[in-house]
C-alpha cells in the first residue's frame, strides 16, 4: 500500500523534501505502525489523521534518540496505564517487529497488575496473548520466575534495597498496625513475585513502572519515588524526559506535563 493511500499529499511532499528523511527510513514509517488500526480514519478524518500522523510519527519519534525498543517498550506500558487498549492492539505488532521479545511484552503485561490491578489489565493480557498466537508463538513462554512462596518476602525486600536504598530493608514491617500488611505486600507481591523475575532488569521494570504512573494519572507521589528510584540506577533527568516525550502522543499534555513536574522534583530530591 502507498503512503498516499492513507497520507495527505502535503504531508507526503513535506515528508520528502525534509533533509535526511529520517521518518521515512525507520521503523515508524507508517507502513509499518498502526496501519490496521488507523487507516480507515485517512478515509472518515483525513484532515486529523494529516495532522496526528505528522506530529506523532514524524515530530515526536525523530524528537530524540532513543533505541526503537526503549521506545516501544515505554509505550506499551503506557498504554496500558491509560487504558489505550485498541491503540495497544495496533502498536504490539510493530513493537515487536523492532525487536520487543515476547517475554519482555509479557513482563510488561505482568508487572502492571501491581500498579493498575487484574480489573484494567485482563484485557490487555488476552490481547497479547491473542497477538501472540497469531505470530507463531507457542504459549506458555518459558519460566522467568525466580522466587517461591516460602521466600518471595527476602527476595523482594532485597530487590526494594537495590532499587531504592537501605532503607527500605524494614519497610515491609513498618506503619501502623491497620495498614502494616500492605507495606508487607509491596514486598512480597509488587517486588518478590515480579521484580525477581527474569525477561526484564530492574532499570527496565523501573522505566515501565514509571510509565504505568504516568500515564494513569492520579499518582504523584509514586510518580516522583519512581523517577528518583530510576535516576538512583542510573536512567537520569534527561532520559526521563525522553520516555514522556515519546508517550506523550498517547496520554496528552496534561499528564505529561504533571509527569514532568514529578521528574524535575525527583531531580532536585537527588542532587
Amino acid at each position: 500500500m502507498s503512503h498516499n493511500s492513507h497520507m495527505g499529499k502535503n504531508t507526503m511532499t513535506y515528508i520528502n523534501t525534509k533533509k535526511g528523511c529520517r521518518y521515512m527510513d525507520n521503523h515508524y514509517a507508517h507502513e509499518k505502525m498502526f496501519l490496521n488500526n488507523l487507516s480507515p480514519l485517512a478515509q472518515t478524518d483525513p484532515e486529523f489523521m494529516e495532522r496526528f500522523e505528522h506530529f506523532a510519527y514524524h515530530e515526536v519519534v525523530n524528537q530524540n534518540d532513543l533505541d526503537d525498543r526503549t521506545r516501544m517498550m515505554a509505550i506499551i506500558a503506557t498504554l496500558i496505564g491509560c487504558q489505550g487498549i485498541d491503540e495497544f492492539k495496533g502498536i504490539l505488532p510493530t513493537a515487536l517487529h523492532v525487536g520487543v521479545t515476547p517475554i519482555e511484552v509479557k513482563e510488561i503485561v505482568y508487572q502492571s497488575v501491581a500498579y493498575l490491578g487484574i480489573g484494567r489489565v485482563l484485557p490487555f493480557l488476552h490481547a497479547t496473548n491473542d497477538i501472540l498466537t497469531a505470530q507463531g508463538v507457542e504459549l506458555p513462554l518459558p519460566s522467568q520466575s525466580t522466587t517461591t512462596i516460602a521466600n518471595r518476602l527476602t527476595a523482594g525486600i532485597q530487590a526494594q534495597v537495590d532499587i531504592f536504598g537501605d532503607h527500605m530493608q524494614d519497610f515491609w514491617k513498618s506503619g501502623a498496625e491497620e495498614t502494616q500488611h500492605i507495606n508487607e505486600w509491596l514486598a512480597t507481591n509488587c517486588f518478590g513475585d515480579y521484580y525477581t523475575r527474569t525477561g526484564l532488569d530492574h532499570l527496565q521494570r523501573e522505566m515501565i513502572t514509571f510509565c504505568f504512573l504516568a500515564a494513569q494519572g492520579g499518582c504523584e507521589p509514586q510518580l516522583i519515588s519512581h523517577a528518583t528510584a530510576n535516576m538512583r540506577l542510573g536512567q537520569n533527568k534527561p532520559f526521563l524526559i525522553k520516555i514522556i516525550s515519546q508517550c506523550l502522543p498517547y496520554i496528552g499534555y496534561p499528564r505529561s506535563l504533571n509527569a514532568l513536574r514529578c521528574v524535575e522534583e525527583a531531580s532536585q530530591k537527588s542532587e
